[in-house]
This record gives C-alpha cells, sequence and structure tokens, in this order.
C-alpha cells in the first residue's frame, strides 16, 4: 500500500471511530434524522463487515457522509439459508440508522455449494430485502453491488455459481427495480493476489471496492 493511502486510511479509522460513536448516541436518543449528514449504511456480509472496506468510503466520501457497517459474516440473501441477513440484527439496526443512501453487497454465500440449489429464491427474497428498504421514511436511494469474484479457496464457494446464478440475478433484480448497480466483480475479476483465502478481499481490493462505490455515490448518485 502506498504512503498516500496508508495516510487515508490512518485518518479515516479516526473519522469511523468519531462516527460511529455519533452513530450510537444518535440511535440512543432517537435523534438520527437531525443529523444532518447523508447517512450510508453498508449492507452485507463479511466482505463488508470486516474487509476495511466502509473505514476507506468514509473517508473518501468526507465529513458530510455517515457510514455504517451494517455487514454480518456469513449472511445470505435468501431466507432458507443457515444465516440469513434478514434474520440478523444488523437488519434492523440498519433500518433504525434512517440512511439516506443503502448500499447493498450480498450474494457470495449464496454461492456455497449447499445452498445453490435454493437460487431461484434469490430473486424474490433480494426483492424482499431491498423493499424493506424502500419503504423507511428517508426514502433511502438503494445501489445493488455485484459481489467481487470467487477465487480458489476452502470455503465450499463457487465462482461458477456466483457468475452464473447470483449476478444474473442480481441484474435481474435491479432491471425490474429500476435500480442501479456497482459492479466490483469486474472490478476486481484479475487480480486474484488481493484475495489471501480466494473470497476475502485485502487492503488494496478493499480501497478499490470503496472507490468505486463512492464514485458511483457521489458522481451518478441523486
Amino acid at each position: 500500500m502506498t504512503t498516500a493511502k496508508k495516510a487515508l486510511l490512518a485518518f479515516a479509522i479516526i473519522i469511523l471511530i468519531m462516527s460511529s460513536s455519533s452513530m450510537i448516541l444518535f440511535l440512543a436518543i432517537g435523534n438520527v434524522n437531525n443529523t444532518g449528514l447523508i447517512r450510508v449504511a453498508c449492507v452485507g456480509d463479511s466482505i463488508t463487515e470486516g474487509s476495511g472496506y466502509t473505514v476507506n468510503l468514509q473517508a473518501m466520501l468526507g465529513a458530510d457522509y455517515m457510514v455504517g457497517n451494517f455487514g454480518v459474516s456469513g449472511s445470505t440473501v435468501m431466507l432458507n439459508s443457515d444465516k440469513p441477513y434478514m434474520n440478523q440484527s444488523a437488519f434492523h439496526k440498519a433500518k433504525l440508522f434512517q440512511p439516506s443512501i443503502v448500499v447493498i453487497m450480498l450474494g457470495t454465500n449464496d454461492a456455497r455449494e449447499n445452498v445453490t440449489e435454493l437460487v431461484e429464491k434469490f430473486q424474490a427474497d433480494y426483492k424482499r430485502l431491498i423493499e424493506a428498504y424502500q419503504t423507511l421514511e428517508s426514502n433511502p436511494q438503494i445501489w445493488l453491488v455485484k459481489p467481487p469474484p470467487i477465487f480458489e479457496n476452502n470455503l465450499d464457494l463457487s465462482n461458477a455459481n456466483l457468475e452464473q446464478d447470483v449476478i444474473p440475478c442480481i441484474d435481474q433484480v435491479a432491471n425490474e427495480l429500476d435500480l442501479s448497480t456497482i459492479d466490483v466483480n469486474r472490478l476486481l475479476l484479475e487480480h486474484p493476489e488481493y484475495f489471501g483465502d480466494g473470497v476475502h478481499p485485502n487492503s488494496e481490493a478493499a480501497y478499490l471496492i470503496a472507490s468505486e462505490i463512492s464514485q458511483a455515490v457521489t458522481v451518478n448518485g441523486s
């Protein structure tokens, strides 16, 4: 990582600590809508929860934004899996956050070998998840992220399932609901070196993911 990126990451960590404390306070007193900040809810699995992309995103978006990390490791879109995102507390916390923007990056764990037979349910469950955020009083803008590619791994995750089943479902839902997508899959397709275990992005990939999302929500957003 370059010196500039390291400096940005350090600055982002400071902002994240400050914004996280502020978010907890505002949630506690029920005053989220009066913060004056553009609230970005990052919904996802372990890639959202632990990669650090949300820290980078906060730094890139700046002080006018509050980025909330609502990732849950191992979670899925599909409700018939072992760990549906909609059954997790983070799902409800993201709604209480009353976001201005919701960035959804799920689907990696739906590409598991043992849940791909449920893929026909993906679109219906994805729409249900999206609509839960669309009906919020804050009327957030929704962005659907095509997850990073899956490389050789020991986690029973299949890139073939991701590319052939999950991502086409995301595209179909985006088309039907007239929503925009952010393609970090294409962005990282030629970079297996950014994924130590074949699935989870390292700091370089997290920076690129954040950059792609930041550009989408600020340049192409409302």
